[in-house]
């Protein structure tokens, strides 16, 4: 029998058969989300390598472009092919890369191993004199006896805590040398992919190109392509901006602490630079532990070192951010919090750094949807226009 999906009463059983049956399938997936997270982890890690060389490639690329633009000004080598030019500017990319990576391996490790050793192996000894000194305090404040008990209690089990993480340290550096183990293993991977997916980026942008058009309308497909070039401009341009901006907030931070000779330098350091990638959270992100660790090593250096990041930090908002990304972003305050908060609560710590220019992008998407329906409709665009005067 033939069934008539124009007559009402058949669309509406369809529609009520599709919402039940996605309501059970959601309910099935949330009432075994952990067993669910873990067969999908399962095939998902088949994926690491691959997201591995994406996100490689995707920062090699930086240079690979900057090679390509300034090797095209040689002479020498405008007569050159453009296969053998861009092979030449890739290998080019990937030395200058190494060149990073084993400064960072060679130098900057060994010492921020040490410092983090060193902080983890007098951890106990910095809880026992901060208790000796609370002791101290309130002996001196003449505290009633429930209280000093209370506190007493208190910092003896956090002594018995820190020093269950000091005895517990080897389990767990075994198992993260696990970790690390295949983590290094899908690096390798990720970086012969990321090599490849240069080495061939663009005819990889043209088989893009020629399923984009041969699934969809030209006219959809032209909007895709929009999309897409603005989706790169706006990650590219925020995430190098940002990536240049920290690494001169860690240099300036690194030279100025060495300076007045802060404990943990290098370390703190570190800390500050990775954590400025993250936007509007990120100072204090970083601010925060580095305290905290100078702290146990000497209050008056924390001090001190609470007025030093408070003021690069101001020169980092008020000079070098804005010289460096400009208004790459283009939206206030607010949605930028938004962007962070609602970033990381789905995506983690990635969240909170791509969450703000996937925001960006989903924002001038619709914003310019908005705006061509206004247009259409004859009124105006501009937001002023629609508060009351």
């Amino acid at each position: 029998m033939e069934i008539n999906w124009n007559r009402k009463y058949n669309t509406i059983a369809m529609y009520s058969f599709i919402v039940i049956a996605s309501s059970i399938l959601f309910f099935l997936i949330m009432s075994g989300l952990d067993k669910f997270n873990q067969v999908v982890g399962g095939y998902f890690s088949a994926l690491y390598p691959f997201i591995y060389g994406f996100v490689i490639a995707y920062l090699v690329n930086f240079l690979l472009n900057f090679f390509k633009k300034h090797l095209a000004k040689i002479s020498l080598l405008k007569k050159m092919k453009e296969s053998r030019f861009h092979i030449l500017s890739l290998l080019l990319a990937y030395l200058f890369s190494s060149f990073l990576v084993y400064l960072f391996i060679a130098f900057i490790f060994p010492q921020l191993f040490e410092s983090i050793s060193g902080l983890i192996r007098n951890t106990p000894d910095y809880v026992r004199s901060s208790t000796e000194y609370i002791k101290d305090l309130y002996n001196d404040i003449h505290l009633p006896p429930e209280i000093v008990g209370f506190i007493n209690h208190r910092l003896d089990e956090l002594a018995v805590f820190s020093s269950d993480i000091a005895r517990d340290l080897v389990p767990i550096a075994i198992s993260f040398l696990g970790s690390t183990a295949l983590s290094v293993w899908n690096l390798f991977l990720g970086i012969i992919i990321s090599i490849y997916m240069l080495a061939e980026k663009e005819r990889f942008i043209s088989l893009a190109k020629k399923i984009n058009y041969g699934v969809f309308d030209v006219k959809i497909a032209d909007e895709i392509l929009v999309i897409l070039r603005r989706t790169q401009t706006i990650f590219s341009n925020f995430l190098g901006g940002k990536i240049l901006d920290s690494l001169i907030i860690g240099v300036l931070t690194f030279i100025i602490l060495s300076i007045v000779d802060m404990p943990y330098t290098l370390l703190v350091s570190f800390i500050i630079g990775v954590t400025n990638i993250i936007p509007f959270f990120g100072p204090f992100i970083g601010a925060v532990p580095a305290i905290i660790i100078i702290f146990f090593e000497s209050p008056t250096m924390a001090f001190w070192f609470l007025i030093i990041i408070f003021l690069i930090q101001q020169l980092d908002g008020n000079v070098i951010g804005p010289k460096i990304l400009g208004d790459s972003l283009g939206i206030s305050a607010f949605w930028i919090l938004f962007a962070i908060l609602l970033g990381g609560k789905f995506f983690g710590f990635i969240g909170l750094i791509i969450g703000v220019p996937l925001f960006v992008l989903i924002y001038s998407i619709i914003k310019e949807i908005v705006e061509v329906r206004l247009k259409a409709k004859g009124l105006p665009v501009d937001t002023n226009d629609y508060m009351d005067k």
